[in-house]
């Protein structure tokens, strides 16, 4: 490897592409190539650096397996900046097993952080734990210290484990400051203002507060019964109980959460569950039935009791009964916490995070685009939706990965 080449390698090392380019910008050689595409990564034109990469990757022919692996792996982190998630996860497996055989153990090691950080991205949290704690080389780079540390808290923060999140971030910005790398840092400390702003909302007794993600993991831990309006559960300490695929029973649950210990009447219940309907008899029989039918599945945790006006919520095993809901309430709110990271998404990979279908998620990016809170560049395929994040809120909680007990 010529001079040049190991200049800019060791520029784009320092987090430095401008010294990289200039000392490859002229060369159309593999090795020059791949620099190329690196460098133009980090200065955010993706496009161009996912093109470079590929002419690289083509230029240094099969004898060369260890680069093209590189290549496969830096094209990998593009595709994952760019929120490309269909991207196969196979050729990046075949290339991490390459750079094993050849002995680069730290970009293989790199190869199974950036899978990892897909399967955090779309709320896989278990098969992203179990390859995280897979053995790492010895003497790993300051910079991919910092990136595991990052995923060790990633994973924290989703799992409510927010004390071991916040050492986590703590060795991922000592690991920063080793590397040298001015991105990194400000990487780490956007990480860490998460565990600083609001994630959620009490409603309690008819008061409303913001709570922090470590207020969220105590009332969870609490004897509280909790009507967790993000993950669309009710639960207490010991029980969940999903309610996620029945909607009428959840708006039902809601609202004698938010009223407890105050009773619901009936024409209020009627509204909540049934969309606004105006309440007639035939309105009337539905919610008894619907009523019933919430007493038998909240059986373990609460009953629900008739009185004079409506209903209310009777708790079993505990004395306080709350409501936990976003900070911020959007009708397509899933759709607004991923866009909230400030980069851009294409409809497909949006699709792909929700589990849901592009088509439901294109007719929200409409809604959204009209109302003026995303904006869209690009056509077709290339197409990409994005959002300044909320002031002052986080969205982990809006991630569709399940808290602990689920």
């Amino acid at each position: 490897m010529d001079s040049l080449i190991t200049a800019a390698a060791r520029a784009l090392a320092a987090g430095d592409p401008f010294g990289a380019l200039n000392r490859v910008a002229l060369r159309d050689d593999a090795p020059a190539l791949a620099l190329r595409g690196i460098a133009m990564a980090q200065l955010g034109d993706l496009v161009r650096a996912k093109a470079l990469m590929r002419r690289a990757a083509r230029a240094f022919g099969s004898k060369e397996a260890a680069a093209r692996a590189r290549c496969v792996v830096a094209e990998a982190e593009i595709a994952l900046v760019s929120r490309d998630l269909g991207w196969p996860a196979k050729s990046l497996d075949a290339a991490r097993a390459t750079l094993e055989a050849h002995g680069d153990r730290a970009n293989a090691a790199h190869a199974r952080y950036l899978e990892v950080r897909r399967l955090l991205l779309i709320g896989h949290l278990d098969v992203a734990e179990r390859k995280l704690a897979e053995p790492d080389p010895p003497h790993l780079p300051p910079a991919l210290r910092a990136a595991r540390e990052l995923l060790v808290a990633g994973i924290s923060m989703r799992r409510l484990q927010t004390k071991a999140a916040r050492a986590a971030l703590a060795r991922a910005a000592r690991a920063a400051r080793q590397a040298g790398i001015p991105a990194l840092s400000a990487e780490v400390e956007s990480a860490s203002v998460v565990l600083n702003t609001p994630s959620a909302r009490l409603v309690a007794r008819g008061e409303e507060r913001l709570l922090l993600l470590e207020e969220v993991e105590a009332l969870l831990a609490s004897k509280a019964l909790v009507v967790d309006v993000c993950r669309h559960v009710v639960r207490d300490v010991r029980t969940v109980i999903p309610l996620a695929r029945r909607p009428v029973l959840f708006a039902l649950a809601r609202a004698l959460g938010e009223a407890w210990p105050a009773d619901v009447s009936r024409d209020t219940l009627v509204a909540r569950a049934f969309r606004g309907k105006r309440a007639d008899e035939s309105h009337r029989a539905r919610l008894r039935v619907e009523i019933g039918r919430l007493r038998a599945v909240l059986g373990a945790l609460a009953d629900v009791s008739a009185t004079k006006h409506g209903f209310a919520l009777v708790p079993h095993r505990t004395r306080e009964v709350v409501v936990l809901t976003w900070p911020v309430e959007e009708k397509h709110a899933a759709v607004l916490a991923f866009l909230a990271d400030g980069e851009s998404w294409s409809s497909s990979a949006l699709a792909l995070v929700l589990g849901t279908s592009q088509r439901t998620v294109q007719r929200a990016l409409d809604s959204l685009a009209t109302a003026g809170k995303v904006q869209s560049f690009g056509h077709g395929r290339a197409r990409r939706w994005m959002t300044p994040p909320v002031p002052g809120f986080t969205t982990t909680l809006l991630l569709p990965a399940p808290l602990p007990g689920d």
